[in-house]
């Protein structure tokens, strides 16, 4: 098989080193990929939201599947111009990824199949939305309705931070288009939790549990980040709970996902925050999450691209998911700066001395003239799959400072 993997960060690095490892393909692409995907597979210098240029690729090299990393090109409908065109292509349709594409739609979904979740309300104009804050307790939660490259959410702690907030997206078009919107929230104060699931036109099949860390700094604090650290399984998820968000939260979306006529084929990420044991969901995201995929993609003991198949041509079991009794941890190095400004371009030197148990993937690198060089705000995520949670972390924290480039940084908590 020929398969073609579109994205260029850590997730598209792990999806395709999970890839490489089944027997049925001979050729693996990644557009525009990384430097650690080039280590796996044939870097192409197609940009994830040139739907076009892929679609052409695709046809002239006989593309048996094609597996979409980022939500840009979902929203964009890649797949309904891929299926147009008779290819095989993993990944929501255009209607279905508006569950990411438009926080409205999402909020609107949950509300209507009665999906736990944070209570709301949606603007378009700012005098209307200023006016009716005090329908609100402070904090509460401000997100621009589409796509901000993880940038449009803020928590406002009191009416004048939630009035600027407002004036940005709605009167100084901060996120343009993406913010003609906006959705106004309550402020859920529990723990954070992320579950994907494989959905195909009958069932949706949760994955194993994991748990990511969006603070740039050591016991969560400073700004949110893109996700610096991740572990799975994660001991939240109890029988229990999982109970719970089958009967609360899954089974109310696959019932709405067949009232609406939703025909979900791909991976559907559920955003839970967690109070007092209830799950109330935060958010939809319609592909793998990062930096989750690069602790799932080691514990998961089933050939990927069969499951990819399965979920296409909705023959996908329960039974085809196999996971490893192992933990897996990643600790992402990060550029100095990051999430807010960071530089690019400085040399990274010391990953061909870690460990062999380590498993390395790419985050924001590229190689030029045979040199790895940083090329993001996350670089690298440094991971580890063992027999216990704590031994993974001691892997990687007498490993990681192997690792060198100016102004490298990591949080030194991530799973403690």
């Amino acid at each position: 098989m020929k398969v073609m993997v579109i994205g260029s960060g850590g997730r598209e690095h792990a999806l395709c080193w999970k890839i490489a490892q089944s027997q049925k393909v001979n050729k693996l692409y990644c557009a525009p990929g990384n430097g650690g995907t080039s280590l796996v597979a044939e870097n192409v210098d197609i940009k994830a939201n040139d739907i076009d240029g892929l679609l052409d690729f695709a046809i002239k090299n006989a593309m048996d599947l094609t597996v979409v990393g980022p939500e840009e090109p979902l929203v964009m409908g890649i797949v309904d111009k891929f299926e147009d065109k008779g290819l095989r292509i993993f990944g929501p349709n255009r209607s279905c990824a508006r569950l990411e594409g438009s926080k409205e739609f999402a909020k609107s979904f949950m509300n209507k199949y009665d999906i736990p979740t944070a209570k709301y309300k949606s603007f378009s104009s700012y005098q209307d939305a200023v006016e009716r804050l005090d329908e609100f307790s402070f904090p509460l939660v401000i997100k621009a309705d589409g796509l901000c490259l993880g940038k449009g959410v803020s928590i406002c702690g009191t009416e004048e931070e939630a009035t600027n907030v407002l004036k940005e997206i709605l009167r100084d078009n901060k996120f343009g288009k993406e913010g003609d919107t906006v959705v106004v929230e309550e402020f859920l104060e529990g723990i954070e939790a992320s579950l994907l699931c494989f959905v195909t036109e009958d069932r949706i099949i949760p994955m194993e549990s994991a748990k990511d860390y969006k603070k740039i700094y050591e016991n969560d604090l400073g700004p949110n980040t893109g996700g610096i650290g991740c572990f799975s399984p994660s001991p939240l998820f109890t029988e229990k709970l999982m109970k719970k968000i089958q009967n609360e939260i899954l089974d109310r979306i696959y019932y709405g996902f067949k009232s609406e006529k939703l025909n979900f084929k791909g991976i559907l990420y559920v955003g839970l925050m967690v109070v007092y044991n209830d799950p109330y969901v935060l958010e939809f995201n319609v592909r793998f999450g990062d930096p989750e995929t690069e602790v799932l993609m080691p514990r998961l003991e089933s050939d990927i691209v069969d499951l990819f198949q399965k979920s296409i041509d909705s023959t996908l079991d329960y039974s085809d998911v196999k996971w490893s009794d192992k933990h897996c941890l990643t600790v992402v190095a990060t550029s100095r700066g990051y999430p807010i400004d960071y530089k690019k371009g400085y040399e990274i030197t010391g990953c061909e001395d870690l460990d062999r148990n380590i498993i390395l993937f790419h985050n924001g690198t590229k190689y030029d003239n045979g040199k790895l060089l940083t090329n993001g705000g996350r670089v690298l995520s440094i991971t580890a799959l063992e027999d216990s949670l704590q031994e993974a972390r001691k892997r990687i924290y007498s490993n990681i400072d192997k690792i060198n480039f100016d102004g490298v940084y990591y949080r030194k908590d991530i799973g403690k």
